[in-house]
């Protein structure tokens, strides 16, 4: 009886060393890696690029942060509709890719707002649309779950959403892109970093109206209450600014800095 108590007390203590290993291990693991969760398909902030590598405005501020930082960079590509799924997971440490803290203000524990950016809508340049009045019984089309879908259903903008022919939704913006040049829709709401990103070299074919629909400004999404990482984060930003790593990322995008961090 006593060398059977034994036994089980040994395995007791073998269990519970291996499941104190374990969470350490876990731990350590956790605070060697910086896994920034992105959608790879919304440049100029995350893309694919022609090497086949992640890459992008966003890409590049979470890489270098993730070195001043100590930390191995995971860059994981995430369906934007699952978002808040892979973050209360703990598969992604944060959002970072193009977005918006307007009107997501207390989902999220945010940093403070480091671009600018509005939505606004792309047509063809034959169109002939050139004010959001005009798109009274057109085809518009947004990603799915985009800042962009947000502000057409905000009540501010219930009769210009009320007028589209249709008003669809996709997965990814290169599709909306595809289905404008196909004609299949005949506008496109969408960040303006976005659009003048996907614009270079076709300004003969395409057009931003001039009329803005909403006004925003980007940060990085951290779990709420996860205080502590978005704290480290954004020291490590504010370097980046100082020193003029961030202009330099930005100028590389978007020929200019367009940061607003610490200014």
């Amino acid at each position: 009886m006593k060398k059977l108590l034994a036994i089980v007390l040994s395995l007791g203590m073998v269990l519970s060393l291996g499941a104190c290993t374990g969470g350490s291990t876990e731990t350590s693991k956790n605070s060697d890696t910086f896994t920034v969760g992105f959608d790879q398909d919304f440049p100029p902030y995350g893309y694919v690029g022609d090497d086949g590598e992640f890459t992008g405005f966003d890409i590049d501020l979470a890489t270098e942060c993730a070195k001043r930082m100590g930390k191995e960079i995971v860059l994981q590509p995430i369906a934007w509709d699952a978002k808040d799924m892979e973050l209360e997971a703990g598969t992604i440490d944060c959002i970072w890719n193009g977005f918006t803290i307007n009107g997501r203000e207390d989902l999220y524990t945010w940093s403070s707002p480091y671009v600018n950016n509005s939505q606004v809508v792309i047509v063809k340049a034959d169109s002939g649309i050139s004010t959001l009045a005009d798109l009274s019984g057109k085809v518009v089309e947004v990603q799915k779950e985009s800042s962009a879908q947000a502000a057409l259903e905000d009540a501010s903008k219930k009769d210009l959403l009320e007028s589209f022919g249709d008003f669809l939704t996709v997965d990814q913006y290169n599709t909306a892109f595809m289905d404008l040049e196909s004609g299949a829709v005949d506008a496109i709401a969408i960040d303006v970093g976005v659009a003048r990103f996907q614009l270079l070299g076709k300004e003969d074919k395409f057009t931003i109206l001039d009329e803005e629909l909403a006004s925003e400004q980007y940060g990085i999404g951290f779990l709420k209450g996860n205080e502590e990482l978005r704290d480290k984060v954004e020291a490590t930003l504010l370097e980046m600014v100082e020193d003029g790593t961030f202009a330099e990322i930005s100028t590389k995008y978007f020929g200019e800095d367009v940061g607003i961090l610490g200014k």
